[in-house]
């Protein structure tokens, strides 16, 4: 048995003095070794579990071992790998375990930490609570406090009674005459440094002592003062330090009282340390001891009064009244005057007077619902009432009125109403059992909730739900008996050339399988059937469960209902045309012979079809490899509108199968939209919304009566030019026409294509250039208006306009209209008289024709200057 020696020594006793907090580590909780094999760590873990089996039989260890086992079942499929020979769970929960061990030690730092305070001091106790409920060993935790400079000790036994009756009449005199504490009355300007209370009294120079003849050195002091209200207060003080108590307890308690005082105003530990230190001037090691001590005194104000506040704060009133009765306290208070122990004696009593008036209803109450909340009333009051909260646990609440449990398939499930019961908590249990119905919450199987998801098939079956409230159930409300036959499963139809193929998955509790086939039965195994039948035609089947009952009689099930329709294989599309719609660009039409068989459709690729002429492939694969195009049958084949550039494809389907046809190279070059060309001077601007998904266009034109350039002589014009510039100018003379033609372009397999063009034309316009003329002597001279072009012709309206001023008219109105001719024969002469107006001015001829562009001769001969 050394191992088991070993192992209490190593692991058990660690465990248990950190609170019965089973090891993280799972190498020290199983003593595994390094160097982990497979069945190494299954005879390993066999050992230690022979151990705790026989350690369970010490009282001590048995909260560990139930804590050890309990956690064995989660980690069992850890080792059950582990000896099947895959290691890696059981090292990844290893590496896990170490790492929850260092976040456990570092929350229970923390909460040291907290506890230590401004001090840095904790108490024993709370070094043993901190281990106990953070599951670390106390000697580690006492580790962790050195590193920290943390001060583990008992608090230091401070007076918690006045050594001096009227006390309290000595401090009030101390604040009148300013003086901090009764050293500081004592020794007053001699007191230079920090005083030294606890282990006995010491102030700095070593020549100070509290006893009697320091008292006698104040008195005669105090005597020698003339007699006022200051000398009254220092006899007050005088007469307690003459009153025989023990002088340094005395001082104690004074320096004690104050900081109890400032305690009780919810001073924190570094105010309480600052005001012990500065203002009443205590050593700082004794000043840290003294609010410790009085940090955690039982209570503010210390003593029986103190013990007897925590008690009722923690609601332990019970207890309370119990301290009261055993330290000799009267049971009723003498008045406003009483001492502090008596008042809470007489509360504590008071309130456990009425929660024991409130069990003794609850327990002759025969409603458990009032009886229930009669207790809750008594426990709110005293908490610690004995046999309150047990006699509560035991009221069972009233029961599920009803419950209805429907089978769906292989799963049941199941509802109800909510117990009437209100009072406290109460939950809703629900067992199963197999045969008979359960009686109470332990006979059946319990469930997780409304649902059973695997219930026994083909067995009568109950359904219990149970009430529960604290450690008592209600009479279960029972429904059943039911019986789950659940139909075949993943049942799928296969139709074939005349043939139609069934599989499914049989329940192993069923007999057999029936399917039948419009009324009439079809031949079957326990896992599908195969039958000949007529193409073209849809055949309907019911696929039934058949199950025995008790006494050995066939039972079949609704069944599930498919349908097939058989087809003969299709024939693929072995030629087809396609050509697009003179009219409609977008539009593509497509012209084949039709299959023998299946359903002729189009689907676009992107890339040349994978698959070969006449391949027979599933209709999935087609569906995933390319996209299927919305047709419209037109004679002789089908209109399509492919949108983009691909492989058109002709598949026949037939049911999942598709027979892969001919296929056309399908170029998407949509025409441009909108084409306008306008002349502007010697140049034409042509300009057209550019087609989606096109980068360049081709741009032909035809200038006057010269041929039309070819096709790889025209401009290619990209879309960035084309925004930039804001269109195309074409350099055209004004008197001679224009054709152009824009198409989309693109490379596509490496050689040029162009789509459909769209084309426009501008006319010719002819160029008719004038000069005017002045003649004649000054006091009647004349203007003359000379018209030349290139070929004879009328002018439909012709205008000369005069403006005076430095500016040149640029339109009609910017003038005075000299003369107006209609139909003005070109070549010729117009004459009129010279205008009467001062120099300088302008004259400007406008012509209203749209076949003619009229040409201004230059700038001097238009300004007149004098």
């Amino acid at each position: 048995m050394a191992f088991d020696d070993d192992y209490r020594r190593e692991v058990l006793e660690p465990a248990r003095a950190a609170g019965d907090q089973p090891p993280e580590d799972l190498r020290v909780r199983y003593a595994l070794a390094d160097g982990l094999t497979g069945p190494a760590v299954a005879a390993r873990v066999k050992q230690v579990r022979q151990c705790w089996r026989r350690a369970r039989g010490q009282l001590k260890y048995r909260k560990l071992i139930d804590r050890l086992e309990a956690e064995h079942r989660e980690l069992a499929p850890l080792f059950t790998a582990a000896e099947r020979g895959d290691l890696r769970p059981l090292d990844a929960r290893l590496r896990g375990g170490r790492e929850r061990g260092e976040r456990r030690r570092s929350r229970a730092r923390a909460r040291l930490t907290d506890a230590a305070g401004t001090l840095k001091m904790v108490t024993p106790a709370e070094i043993e609570a901190i281990a106990r409920t953070g599951g670390v060993a106390r000697a580690e935790l006492e580790r962790l406090a050195a590193d920290d400079r943390i001060e583990v000790r008992e608090p230091d036994a401070l007076p918690t009674a006045a050594p001096y009756p009227a006390f309290r009449k000595v401090q009030e005199s101390l604040d009148v005459l300013g003086t901090r504490h009764l050293a500081d009355f004592l020794f007053g300007p001699r007191l230079t440094g920090p005083i030294r209370l606890l282990d006995g009294f010491a102030a700095p120079g070593g020549d100070l002592r509290l006893d009697a003849d320091a008292v006698a050195a104040a008195g005669a002091t105090w005597a020698r003062r003339s007699r006022d209200t200051s000398t009254t207060h220092a006899d007050t003080v005088l007469a307690a330090l003459r009153s025989g108590a023990d002088l340094p307890e005395l001082l104690r308690y004074d320096v004690a009282d104050r900081l109890r005082e400032r305690l009780r105003q919810r001073a924190s530990e570094r105010a309480l340390l600052r005001y012990a230190t500065e203002d009443l001037g205590v050593d700082q090691g004794d000043a840290r001891r003294m609010v410790f001590s009085v940090v955690r005194e039982t209570g503010p104000g210390g003593g029986l009064a103190g013990r007897l506040r925590a008690l009722l704060d923690a609601g332990e009133v019970f207890a309370a009244a119990e301290l009261a009765d055993a330290s000799g306290l009267p049971r009723a208070a003498g008045g406003a005057e009483s001492p502090e122990e008596a008042v809470l004696a007489a509360e504590a009593r008071h309130r456990l007077d009425t929660a024991l008036r409130l069990r003794e209803t609850a327990a002759a109450e025969r409603d458990p619902d009032r009886a229930h909340r009669l207790l809750s009333d008594a426990l709110r009051l005293v908490r610690d009432l004995p046999g309150a909260a047990a006699h509560q646990r035991r009221l069972p609440p009233r029961p599920v009125p009803a419950v209805r449990a429907d089978v769906d398939g292989a799963t049941v499930r199941l509802s109800w109403e909510a117990s009437p019961s209100t009072a406290g908590e109460v939950l809703h249990q629900v067992v199963r059992r197999a045969g008979r119905a359960p009686r109470d919450v332990r006979d059946g199987e319990p469930l997780g909730g409304p649902l059973d998801e695997r219930p026994p098939v083909n067995v009568p079956l109950y359904y219990g739900v149970v009430a529960v409230r604290g450690d008592a159930a209600a009479a279960p409300a029972v429904a059943g008996p039911l019986l789950v036959r659940p139909d075949p499963a993943e049942v799928e139809l296969l139709a074939g050339d005349g043939q139609v193929t069934g599989r499914w998955r049989c329940p192993a509790e069923a007999a057999r399988v029936v399917v039948v086939r419009d009324g009439r039965a079809v031949p079957a195994g326990r896992d599908g059937f195969r039958e000949r039948v007529p193409n073209g035609r849809t055949h309907h089947y019911r696929i039934c469960a058949v199950y025995l009952d008790s006494a050995g009689r066939e039972v079949v099930t609704d069944g599930v209902r498919a349908s097939a329709t058989p087809s003969a294989p299709p024939e693929p599309v072995y030629e087809l045309s396609a050509e697009t719609d003179a009219s409609d660009p977008g539009l593509v039409r497509v012209a084949f012979g039709a299959p023998g068989s299946g359903t002729a459709e189009l689907v676009l690729a992107e890339e040349p079809p994978p698959w070969p002429r006449s391949a027979l492939v599933p209709l999935e694969e087609v569906r995933r490899e390319t996209r299927r195009l919305a047709c419209t049958p037109v004679p002789g084949g089908l209109a399509v509108r492919p949108g983009a550039s691909g492989w058109l494809l002709a598949v026949t389907v037939a049911e999942g199968t598709a027979a892969i046809g001919a296929y056309h190279r399908h170029v998407n070059l949509p025409p441009p939209r909108r084409l306008v060309a306008e002349r502007r001077g010697d140049h034409v601007h042509v300009g057209f919304d550019w087609p989606p998904d096109v980068t360049e266009v081709e741009l032909a034109y035809r200038i006057g009566a010269e041929p039309r350039p070819a096709a790889a002589a025209g401009e290619v014009v990209t879309r960035a030019a084309y925004d930039t510039q804001g269109g195309v100018r074409l350099p055209v003379p004004e008197d001679e026409p224009v054709e152009l033609s824009v198409a989309a372009a693109g490379t596509v397999g490496g050689s040029r294509v162009t789509g459909p063009p769209v084309t426009a034309e501008v006319a010719a316009r002819t160029v008719v250039r004038y000069d005017v003329l002045r003649s004649g002597p000054p006091w009647r001279r004349t203007l003359t208006v000379r018209l030349t072009s290139s070929r004879p012709l009328r002018l439909a309206r012709l205008a000369l306009v005069l403006r005076t001023g430095r500016v040149m008219p640029h339109r009609p109105a910017d003038g005075e209209t000299l003369g107006r001719w209609e139909q003005v024969p070109v070549p010729g002469e117009l004459s009129l008289d010279a205008p009467a107006a001062a120099a300088p001015y302008w004259l400007r001829c406008f012509a209203d024709d749209d076949a003619v562009a009229l040409s201004d001769p230059p700038v001097r001969r238009l300004r007149v200057q004098r």
